[in-house]
């Protein structure tokens, strides 16, 4: 009887990468609170890490270091939301101003799509008096309302609670988490799995800090502009619209909402709307096509296309932190299959840019 050599081999074929994929997104969905945490504290801790190296090097304890620079980011943090929630507080008191006239301004809508309607019924075809007009949906109970807002509180106290020890503990033991996690391969891998880290360590700095910058930046020169047009509360709106500005193709859009809305109260033509989404959108472009390349470089080298997937993918499945999340994610995916045997032409893939990369 002739025995068949069977061969064993560790590769997996499309099916099982398809079927290994669907159980990863399922954790990524049911888990989303405890993921999101741990990778908006990875973040903070790339971005920290080069403090905690300096202060290594003039002696100072590697613990102690972490420490510092998590009370120092933790202080801009403060101080920068003190100013925002205090101008907010002033715009929150005169909110009934406002109110008043965007509830105006929906009424006097509401009567012009009543008006179309009527006159599209009045040259539709006659409608049989029998007819049983249709049932309205009745608005969701306040129960539920309450359920959703706990829900959304209860991730923010998750991710305010745990993100400040997760950093600690990153930082602090940084050398000690790098060793356990290189002997988790074998030996003849390990070199390549340094290399994909440390590119990986690279990205992500880079993503954080170049982001930090430009946020940075556009808020200043929105800042600069809505006090140039007079506005009210010219801080809130800037820093609002400055950092919305930072969310990619819709954050064009998004960063209109804070000057129109005080706007409102001030302008009475259409022109001042145009000059500032004329203004906006242009420090959009030039934030993230020109800023954005000059600050980051080639370190996050993503094409339109990926970004744009990405960005409707974790967006759809974190909402707000997704959007957040999307382009650091996709660039740490792009360094791993660049590094991985059989995953480079998906790497490619997602940094192939116009020119042909």
């Amino acid at each position: 009887m002739q025995i068949d050599e069977v061969r064993i081999s560790a590769k997996s074929n499309p099916s099982q990468r398809v079927i290994a994929l669907g159980i990863v997104f399922a954790f990524l969905y049911l888990a989303s609170s405890l993921v999101m945490t741990l990778m908006l504290a990875a973040l903070l801790a790339y971005f920290l890490d080069p403090i905690v190296t300096v202060l290594e090097r003039i002696h100072f304890p590697r613990v102690l270091g972490a420490l510092l620079a998590l009370l120092l980011v933790t202080a801009v943090f403060a101080g920068l939301g003190y100013l925002v929630a205090d101008r907010a507080e002033q715009f929150w008191s005169a909110w009934p101003r406002y109110s008043a006239i965007l509830r105006h301004a929906t009424t006097a809508f509401d009567k012009q799509i009543a008006t179309v309607e009527k006159q599209v019924e009045a040259i539709g075809p006659i409608q049989d008096k029998g007819r049983i007009a249709p049932r309205t949906l009745e608005p969701p109970p306040i129960r539920e309302w309450l359920l959703q807002g706990v829900g959304s509180l209860y991730s923010i106290l998750l991710v305010a609670t745990f993100v400040p020890f997760l950093v600690f503990f990153m930082l602090a033991g940084k050398q000690r988490i790098w060793k356990t996690t290189m002997e988790l391969f074998p030996e003849d891998r390990r070199e390549r799995v340094k290399s994909a880290l440390d590119e990986v360590s690279i990205t992500l700095r880079s993503f954080v800090a170049g982001n930090t910058l430009v946020a940075v930046i556009l808020m200043l020169a929105s800042w600069a502009f809505f006090l140039a047009l007079h506005l009210d509360y010219p801080f809130l709106a800037g820093g609002v619209s400055g950092a919305l500005n930072m969310v990619p193709y819709i954050g064009a859009v998004l960063a209109w909402i804070p000057p129109f809305l005080m706007g409102m109260a001030q302008w009475t033509k259409i022109g001042p709307y145009l000059g500032v989404a004329a203004v906006l959108t242009t420090l959009h472009i030039i934030g993230l096509n020109v800023l954005m390349p000059a600050i980051v470089g080639r370190r996050v080298h993503l094409n339109a296309l990926s970004v744009t997937i990405a960005l409707l993918f974790w967006g759809w499945l974190w909402g707000a932190i997704g959007l957040v999340l999307a382009i650091p994610i996709t660039a740490t995916v792009k360094v791993i299959c660049d590094h991985a045997e059989g995953w480079e032409p998906i790497g490619h893939w997602l940094g192939a840019s116009h020119k042909g990369e």
